[in-house]
């Protein structure tokens, strides 16, 4: 109880924080100025706040959970709250996420790293095997109709997250000569994030298939289902 104590107060002071926070940016929304730099400075450190919280809470779980599995042995989430998704295609890894990449100009975001790692936790759980690649490809294609996106500028690192959740587990590193990286993005009311790991060999067949038939037909409606493995998570 009292390691349980000290995480609840943790994750207290945490939503506290996020909330004062929020309460400051109700404020420019009622009118009161602020400048340019002290509301982007403000927004990020919200956005912090409650990532950590949520970190914290995962991991609160973790540690205190007595296992016996979803409240009435069912999640109480509706089915748009869905985090993403791991499967197969072709052979090669795909990791669907329901949610489009975070701007992140100084670090990358440790709440997305954690859900890729967990998704694909919750994936070997479920009798699905990794791949595991000396030399790699990786794909992330954002479908988006947020206008003035500009996630892959080299001033925004948040997809690097993804990388940083794959390497030592897929891949050894993530350095330049182990893996090459493809970001790639189309226009679609999805709003949702498509990563591809894969052999460099087969990316030839891969930007085939992407280009030249359609990515929304050749790889994300169900072309290639007969090798498809499927594990779908949530948090």
């Amino acid at each position: 109880m009292r390691q349980l104590k000290q995480d609840m107060t943790r994750v207290q002071m945490l939503v506290g924080d996020a909330l004062v926070q929020t309460g400051g940016l109700m404020a420019v929304a009622d009118g009161v100025p602020l400048s340019a730099p002290k509301f982007q400075k403000s927004l990020e450190r919200t956005m912090d706040l409650f990532e950590q919280s949520t970190l914290e809470l995962r991991q609160l779980c973790e540690r205190h959970m007595p296992g016996l599995g979803y409240y009435g042995s069912r999640s109480q989430l509706p089915a748009v709250s869905v985090t993403g998704s791991v499967d197969l295609l072709h052979g090669w890894l795909h990791i669907r996420l329901s949610t489009l990449l975070p701007h992140c100009r100084y670090q990358p975001p440790a709440w997305l790293s954690d859900t890729i790692r967990r998704l694909l936790d919750d994936y070997e759980q479920s009798g699905g095997v990794l791949p595991h690649l000396e030399q790699a490809l990786l794909v992330i294609d954002e479908h988006s109709d947020v206008e003035g996106r500009h996630i892959f500028d080299q001033d925004n690192k948040g997809w690097k997250a993804i990388s940083n959740a794959l390497k030592g587990r897929l891949i050894l590193d993530d350095d330049q000569y182990t893996l090459g990286v493809a970001l790639l993005s189309r226009r679609s009311q999805a709003n949702v994030c498509h990563i591809f790991l894969l052999d460099p060999k087969d990316s030839g067949e891969f930007f085939i298939g992407y280009f030249n038939h359609g990515a929304e037909t050749y790889f994300y409606h169900n072309h290639w289902t007969a090798d498809t493995q499927q594990n779908h998570t949530h948090f």
